[in-house]
């Protein structure tokens, strides 16, 4: 999906930008955006996936015999995903001005705006180190301070012997997981295009979300599905996954961040 107005704007962005509306079908034309530029990526685009990966891989190699640590770690480092994906939206934004696809600079896109970069990575970094110390909390208190197994937590939560234990512990996850998504779908590519300030842009997020409540709810389950088929996959399926999320992520912004508001 795109329009004639979407241009890189370099002026500093207003504290608060006009928020577009938009129909839930979009949702399927950011997807098909991004799997579009993550084809005219090619290798760029995978670079970021596989770095995803491995990161992924690593943590279950380290952490296998610690799966309290291991759960936290590994669905709070996917809380760092938007910045993470920062380099992606800088792909997307040459390739919308028909310029190559570059992995090099991509690495260093924040650097323009680095402070308020840093910011927002910082809350971001601040969010999962709090999910990691509740869900070792979680652990530890629905397993009598023994901290389980995998096959130990996977026991309980299919047999229902813990129900308790599932619902609060999803509970809370699916609350960090809806806060970060609420003040970052469209922050970071916001800060990135725009130098918007790291307060403004996720405050832009909070009423981009407040303005389009059923297509950000279908977004959020998109990367559900494409994170779990990452999961689902021993982290391979995110050498796609991440990319696609990613480059569809920028013409999210596009689409709901106002560009020539005065």
């Amino acid at each position: 999906m795109r329009k004639s107005d979407r241009f890189v704007n370099e002026r500093p962005a207003k504290d608060f930008p006009v928020i577009r509306r938009v129909k839930p079908s979009a949702v399927a034309d950011w997807l098909h955006a991004g799997v579009m530029d993550t084809h005219r990526g090619g290798w760029a685009s995978l670079f970021y996936g596989a770095a995803l990966t491995v990161t992924g891989l690593f943590i279950h190699v380290f952490f296998a015999k610690s799966y309290w640590l291991l759960a936290g770690l590994t669905t709070g480092f996917l809380l760092l995903g938007p910045f993470l994906a920062i380099g992606l939206y800088d792909l997307s934004r040459r390739m919308e001005l028909n310029e190559p696809p570059k992995l090099i600079p991509s690495l260093t896109a924040w650097l323009p705006n680095l402070i308020n970069v840093s910011i927002f990575a910082g809350l971001l970094i601040t969010v999962m180190l709090i999910w990691v110390g509740i869900s070792f909390s979680i652990f530890s208190h629905y397993f009598n301070h023994n901290l389980p197994t995998f096959i130990d937590v996977a026991i309980n939560v299919i047999t229902f012997k813990q129900p308790t234990f599932a619902l609060i512990y999803f509970a809370v996850g699916g609350f960090f997981a809806a806060f970060i998504f609420a003040i970052s779908v469209v922050a970071v590519p916001l800060m990135l295009d725009r130098k918007a300030s790291a307060v403004s842009a996720a405050l832009a997020s909070l009423r981009v979300c407040v303005r389009n409540p059923l297509p950000m709810l279908l977004w959020a389950f998109c990367i559900v599905v494409l994170v779990g088929f990452g999961f689902a996959t021993s982290f391979l399926g995110l050498i796609i996954a991440m990319p696609i999320v990613g480059h569809a992520s920028w013409h999210v912004y596009r689409d709901l961040i106002e560009t020539n508001d005065k």
